[in-house]
């Protein structure tokens, strides 16, 4: 068995612009972006951590970098764990209207149409499978290890089910995925996959002061 923690990133101006950034738009941390990344470094400081992973985006391998240099690990940046790939909503300014179309693909998803695509973007079974790519390459050959991955609200959000046994996704997400929130998965080997076991969903009790978040996340699930 081996133990992962998925990080959100920390705060950059898409949270608070709205925008959406799968490639095109990639921000650097805010200020309290950075203060979020040195606060969970410092959580993770003491524990035994075998490796860190991140996803290409600024804000995910900045927030990496930092906990890394913390804890004395150089993150690998994996290319499968970028955000949700929303194709031409990326190009679309971040209105009410952009959101509800993207949340209307998204709840689709889990409503019988996992096969319907974001325009020019992804379907959940192409999602799932890069998640799926990323995991196998963050654990291969690992037995009784630690991982941090870096990434995005999005992709960890819309695959937790699939990764975890017995999710009920849209009671879990009624805590949202806040920023540099961590998630604790025990990942068991099942033939040539891993099956996960959720510890812990979107924790934030290591974010203290300054660094608090005003921006939680946009869940596609449950607007309360």
């Amino acid at each position: 068995m081996n133990t992962i923690y998925l990080v959100r990133h920390g705060e950059n101006t898409a949270n608070l612009t709205r925008e959406f950034s799968y490639r095109r738009v990639d921000y650097s941390l805010t200020p309290k972006g950075v203060l979020q990344a040195q606060q969970t470094g410092a959580f993770f400081v003491g524990k035994q951590i075998d490796a860190i992973y991140a996803s290409p985006l600024k804000r995910a391998a900045e927030t990496a970098a930092i906990i890394g240099a913390m804890i004395g690990i150089e993150p690998t940046t994996v290319e499968e764990f970028r955000e949700v790939n929303v194709g031409a909503l990326e190009d679309w300014p971040p209105t009410d209207e952009s959101w509800a179309e993207h949340d209307r693909i998204v709840r689709s998803w889990f409503e019988g149409q996992p096969g319907l695509r974001f325009p020019g973007g992804e379907n959940h079974h192409m999602l799932l499978a890069r998640m799926r790519a990323g995991l196998a390459q963050a654990l291969a050959g690992r037995e009784n290890q630690r991982v941090i991955i870096v990434g995005h609200g999005g992709i960890f959000t819309f695959t937790i089910k699939d990764i975890c046994r017995d999710i009920d996704l849209p009671a879990l997400i009624r805590q949202p995925s806040r920023n540099c929130s961590i998630t604790e998965i025990d990942m068991l080997q099942d033939g040539e996959s891993w099956v996960g076991a959720l510890r812990g969903w979107s924790s934030h009790a290591h974010i203290s002061g300054d660094a608090v978040p005003q921006i939680v996340g946009h869940p596609a699930f449950d607007k309360r």
